[in-house]
């Protein structure tokens, strides 16, 4: 995921004092449900200073490393290792008494090529990969233990293919679905303590919620540490259905598994992962009719999570305002989503109120 270029922390500041936050108000997210369940946000290095700060602090109790933790950006060579903003932004939840959420162990994108390749270039055999997968996971969970209290060990693991389970990755390649089940073992070892998760998209989709749970089951009957499973809750106007959502829910929590909604966005465009590039259609707008249909789809959401609060551990936003979003240049370059509760002056949206109503 790109980053926008940001100002400088004094032009923010100003910017920061002529436009009051959500803070201004009495409570923010995380006090609404307190009740509930911890409310996050994901973070970059930028988001620890200056306004964006300002508002996670007011907003949210737990964040989560948008990219610091991905394999790639945290270890891009076999013999180094990128500490530097993966401990700010720890150090940062620290000093404010916030959870945090790693992402993410285990990976097929943003995995540096290295993982591999022996020296001469050859695919390496299933022995090098796991061991390699073992150092890299024991060396990060050791670095945070006691810190970060949940991982997302493996992520995306389910083809989108309906004929398939498993993607057909270069982890799948080379160790079969080993790599699933020995990244939890070695992320449980490094600390028993975390709590660990399964994580993936479009988890309420009928035929890949059937294969997410085949999968899960596979692991809990095993006795494979497997704790939770992240939803990772990229949906739309228009999706998840209510009866999807709830189904999904009960089907994960029905193997004694907590759940967390672990990257939630709602955009007003449709899904569509596949494409590239904008259409005359596309019209990066928030017109009072979107505004309506995003309102209606958070508060639906947000009133299905409150039912299931037994089971729900954590829903965590996967930005901080609409200023700047990941879906701004993906999966369509240019093309402005407005997919969270605050807005581009970071101001609470109509869907806010509509989630803290209740």
């Amino acid at each position: 995921m790109l980053f926008e270029k940001g100002s400088s922390q004094s032009a923010a500041q100003s910017t920061a004092d002529k436009q009051p936050t959500a803070g201004n108000t009495a409570k923010g997210l995380k006090d609404y449900y307190a009740a509930y369940f911890p409310i996050g946000t994901a973070v970059s290095m930028r988001s620890l200073t200056g306004p964006d700060a300002q508002l996670i602090i007011e907003q949210f109790n737990s964040i989560t490393p948008e990219n610091a933790m991905k394999m790639g950006p945290i270890h891009p060579e076999e013999n180094r290792y990128n500490w530097a903003t993966a401990d700010s932004i720890v150090s940062f939840a620290q000093k404010h008494g916030m959870k945090v959420r790693g992402h993410a162990l285990c990976w097929h994108e943003q995995t540096p090529r290295w993982l591999f390749k022996d020296s001469a270039g050859n695919t390496v055999s299933k022995e090098v990969l796991l061991n390699r997968l073992k150092e890299h996971i024991t060396t990060v969970v050791n670095r945070y233990k006691g810190k970060i209290y949940a991982w997302d060990v493996v992520n995306e693991a389910v083809d989108d293919d309906n004929s398939r389970l498993l993607r057909n990755s270069l982890w799948y390649q080379i160790c079969g679905e080993d790599f699933i089940i020995k990244a939890f073992e070695y992320a449980h070892a490094a600390d028993p303590n975390a709590i660990l998760f399964y994580n993936d998209y479009n988890t309420e989709r009928p035929q890949k919620r059937e294969r997410i749970y085949q999968l899960l089951k596979k692991l809990v009957d095993a006795k494979v540490p497997i704790h939770g499973v992240g939803l990772q809750a990229h949906w739309s106007l228009t999706e998840p259905a209510e009866n999807e959502l709830r189904m999904a829910i009960e089907k994960y929590s029905s193997l004694g598994l907590k759940i967390q909604f672990t990257e939630l966005d709602i955009s007003v465009y449709p899904w569509e992962k596949n494409r590239r590039q904008k259409l005359p259609t596309d019209v990066d707008t928030f017109t009072p009719e979107r505004e309506q249909q995003q309102l209606e789809q958070y508060k639906k959401v947000f009133a299905i999570f409150r039912d299931y609060k037994n089971v729900i551990t954590g829903v965590t936003c996967w930005g901080i305002s609409d200023r700047y979003t990941w879906l701004d240049t993906y999966p369509v370059a240019g093309r402005k989503n407005y997919p969270l509760l605050f807005d581009q002056d970071r101001l609470p949206k109509k869907a806010f109120n509509a989630v803290v109503t209740f």
